[in-house]
């Protein structure tokens, strides 16, 4: 028999921590082992001896077996909650079956009186159906009845009932108002014996009727009683759709009255002496209009709130009244304004007109926020009134939201059509601008003319196309186009007739007055941006590129032709007429430099301010700049041929200066002198106009132009020089002065600033030195530098002109294997020499191969930082 061993009993403290309660929240085992073992390790602790592990296993043991007892107690009460909770579930289960079936009956209850209430809902729209058939029937025949018995009384003078109902009060009046409408449709369409009497007595009716309601609409709107007015309109939009009414109230408006009494215009000085200015800035505002505008605002949105609650269509009504605002008081004024401002000018015209145009538009605009609703809610009597008729019912036609907008543009629109419509308005601006230029250029224009007289010229050309231009304003076949009507304007205004007597009386023209002028330019482009500004303002959107391109005409015709055409045909005639012995003026360089300058402005204008304006319009904005570009070229072409004459005259004086060198400067008689000189005349001749050259070149052209420039003037002085040294014998004291004088041409040369210029110059110089080089060494310096690539057979025609020549020449051409003169290869030496100069073109070195050509090259590519390319629309 074993007996079994209790196990030993555990601490207080570790049997509270093997308690179920401990286990129910968050269980840490490590926790839990060092709590349990706690005072064990305590004791091992204190005890000296060896570790005694029996305390710690026989205290583990007994802790693991309580623990087993505590997991199976928590196994049967697990077991014994699951038990419940499937009891619960199959309760739970049980009700909701229950509860499903018991909604199903609901439901299947709800749908069955559903459908029994839409049959009876359908048999009541049907059976209301039907009573608002056999209702309206009614109706129809009772107004039928009513008016068959209104009419036989109106047959026989009856009208007592009509003004019993009369009196009944507002309901009694509009009742009136349908019966005798109605009865003036009946009237009409019966054809009775008796017809044209009741319809007489129908129609006095009607007007005592209407004459009685109109008369208590007045006194009502004396009074100030906006109900009985509102009643009043009401009831005459039921009889006749009260247009009598609103006339009432329009004419009677004290707005109207005062501005008929009180239509005197204010006097504004500071405004009407700065119209006719061109210089003056265009007015904003005049003082009377902007108080009228004032007012009609004011006015206005009184009225919006007075309409609104008066009558039952308000919009209609403010359309009638604002079309007598723009018909009375504004086209009044407007017509005044533009009266004055055309007996002043057409420039004072236009400006009003572009000032009385954009306040309107902003008057125009400030109204549209007075829109008001077109139909007004009727009551229910007034909408039953209405579908009772004999035709059966018809429901009012919806009101369209922006009457009032689309009625205010159209007033705007008529209000200015008498002044801007067709060509009326691009003719006075075309005339205006003619008029204005033509008074500008009157002294430039004389100055030209009296200069030119008696010459068939570019300027008689263009007074005779002038001249017929303006023949077209004055022909029977219709309107004048705008460069007519300017061309016109500069013959009144700018001095030019067809005949060739000097009026009396005229101030005597000044050198200044033709002269070119920046300033004079900037002030054309001025007013003609103004015009544009009116273009834009009053043309219609469509009409904007077309009026722009008129517009355009009219500038290039006077800044193109009148003035810079002008200019350059006077300067062209001068260098012809001038005396080749005269020393040539550099004041055309002036001139092409006002062209340049000028050119630039305008085509710079002309992309900004005026292509755009024709962006909508592709056809119009390619003739406009196909136009322009053309205008550019012929100026250009004028340009090119003045700066060709020019250096043609310069060219041919320095020629004329070196015809004048003595035959023995360069081989004198008296040295002492000849010393006493620092350069020959000729030389001091030529070095100075080349200064006058450089100078004034550098102060009017720039860039390309003045390199093509100086470097044609420098080539051909290149050639005449080539040319005059095979013209003089020198000595050995002549060769002193001939190179002091080639060294004053090369300084005068280098100041140019021409790499190309320099390098020809120095060929001269160092040919100028082979009259200087003792005859041992000529040899050898004649195959040197810039002498050396040159073939000696071509410098011979110099060498010949040494004093010594006849000492050395037949062992030199010996040497260098020259024929003599007198042989039959030597005979071609002098026609030989032409090609020195071809070949001064082909040296390597020279760098001219950039291209100087034998004539002045064309100056549009030259002026290519001035007026040409860069300030070409597109180019081609």
């Amino acid at each position: 028999m074993s007996r079994t061993l209790k196990p030993p009993a555990l601490e207080p403290t570790v049997e509270e921590h093997l308690r179920l309660s401990e286990f129910t929240g968050k269980f840490d085992v490590t926790e839990f082992v060092g709590s349990v073992s706690e005072k064990l390790i305590a004791k091992s602790k204190s005890d000296n001896g060896p570790f005694d592990p029996k305390p710690f296993i026989e205290t583990f043991e007994a802790a693991v077996d309580r623990l087993i007892a505590v997991r199976k107690e928590v196994q049967a009460k697990t077991e014994q909650m699951e038990k419940s909770v499937r009891v619960s579930e199959r309760e739970y289960s049980k009700k909701m079956a229950d509860l499903n079936r018991g909604f199903e009956a609901v439901g299947g209850s709800f749908a069955g009186m559903e459908a029994r209430m839409n049959q009876v809902s359908s048999t009541a729209v049907r059976i209301g159906e039907q009573l608002e058939t056999v209702h309206i029937e009614r109706q129809r025949a009772q107004a039928a009845f009513d008016i068959i018995d209104f009419y036989n009384q109106l047959s026989k003078g009856d009208t007592a009932r009509l003004d019993t109902m009369r009196k009944e009060g507002r309901a009694g009046r509009r009742q009136v108002a349908v019966i005798l409408r109605r009865l003036n449709t009946v009237a009409k369409e019966v054809d009775l014996p008796s017809a044209d009497k009741t319809r007489e007595n129908i129609e006095k009716y009607c007007e005592k009727f209407e004459k009685e309601m109109l008369n208590l609409f007045d006194r009502c709107y004396r009074k100030g009683d906006p109900k009985m007015m509102n009643h009043c309109a009401q009831t005459l939009l039921e009889f006749n759709g009260g247009a009598s009414c609103v006339q009432v109230y329009v004419n009677q408006h004290d707005f109207f009255i005062n501005n008929v009494r009180n239509n005197k215009p204010v006097d504004d000085h500071v405004l009407w002496d700065a119209l006719p200015d061109p210089d003056a800035s265009p007015p904003k505002s005049e003082q009377g209009l902007a108080e009228l505008f004032v007012e009609i605002r004011s006015t206005v949105e009184t009225e919006a709130q007075i309409v609104k609650a008066v009558f039952p269509n308000p919009s209609v009504v403010m359309q009638v009244f604002l079309q007598r605002v723009f018909a009375q008081p504004i086209q009044q004024h407007l017509e005044q304004l533009l009266h004055r401002g055309s007996s002043i000018s057409d420039l004072a015209y236009l400006r009003v007109l572009q000032l009385a145009h954009v306040q309107s538009s902003t008057l125009v605009e400030d109204l549209k926020t007075y829109e008001l609703p077109h139909v007004s809610p009727r009551t229910p009597y007034e909408a039953t009134e209405f579908r009772r008729s004999l035709t059966g019912t018809a429901a009012p036609a919806p009101g369209t939201s922006a009457i009032v907008s689309t009625m205010l543009e159209t007033a705007m629109e008529e209000l200015f059509v008498p002044y801007i419509e067709g060509q009326r308005y691009l003719e006075r601006e075309s005339r205006s601008l003619g008029t204005l230029y033509s008074s500008l250029l009157s002294q430039f224009t004389r100055y030209h003319e009296k200069t030119q007289k008696g010459k068939s010229s570019m300027f008689d050309r263009m007074v005779n196309q002038l001249s017929a231009a303006a023949a077209a304003t004055t022909s029977t076949s219709g309107g004048a186009t705008p460069s007519a009507q300017a061309a016109a304007a500069l013959m009144r205004f700018g001095g030019i007739n067809t005949g060739s007597q000097d009026r009396a009386g005229e101030e005597p023209v000044r050198e200044e007055d033709g002269l070119l002028s920046v300033d004079t330019a900037e002030k054309m482009l001025k007013w003609h941006a103004e015009a544009i500004g009116r273009c834009v303002e009053l043309s219609p959107p469509n009409d904007v590129p077309k009026n722009t391109f008129a517009l355009l005409r009219v500038l290039a015709e006077a800044i193109g032709n009148a003035y810079i055409g002008a200019a350059i045909e006077t300067a062209q005639m001068r260098l012809d007429a001038a005396d080749s012995k005269t020393e040539p003026s550099m004041q055309p360089l002036t001139i092409i430099r006002s062209v340049d300058l000028i050119c630039h402005l305008w085509q710079q204008y002309v992309n900004t301010a005026l292509l755009p304006l024709a962006s909508s319009s592709v056809t119009t904005r390619r003739e406009m700049v196909v136009f322009n570009n053309q205008s550019v070229s012929r100026l250009e072409g004028g340009t090119n041929h003045l700066l060709q004459r020019l250096t043609d005259s310069i060219v041919s004086w320095l020629t004329t200066q070196l015809t004048k060198q003595k035959r023995n400067d360069f081989n004198p008689r008296d040295d002492d002198l000849s010393f006493a000189r620092v350069n020959t005349d000729p030389c001091i001749a030529c070095c100075d106009v080349l200064e006058k050259v450089r100078d004034a070149a550098a102060q009017n052209l720039g860039g390309k132009n003045l390199e093509v420039f100086l470097t044609e003037i420098g080539v051909a002085f290149h050639s005449a020089l080539l040319e005059h040294l095979r013209k003089f014998p020198v000595s050995a004291t002549g060769g002193l002065m001939l190179a002091k004088d080639i060294k004053s041409y090369q300084d005068i040369i280098t100041s140019f600033g021409i790499p190309a210029l320099n390098e020809r110059f120095e060929f001269i110089r160092q040919l100028g030195n082979v009259f200087l080089v003792r005859p041992e060494i000529l040899k050898s310096y004649i195959t040197e530098n810039y002498l050396g690539r040159i073939d000696a057979t071509l410098l011979k025609p110099y060498l010949t002109l040494r004093s010594d020549w006849g000492q050395f020449h037949k062992l030199f051409n010996d040497a260098q294997g020259i024929p003599d003169e007198g042989t039959e290869g030597g005979r071609g030496l002098k026609d030989r020499f032409g090609r020195l100069s071809l070949m001064m073109k082909e040296l390597e070195g020279l760098k001219l191969t950039d291209g100087i050509p034998k004539g002045m090259p064309t100056i549009p590519t030259s002026f290519a930082s001035g007026f040409a390319m860069p300030s070409r629309p597109f180019g081609n």
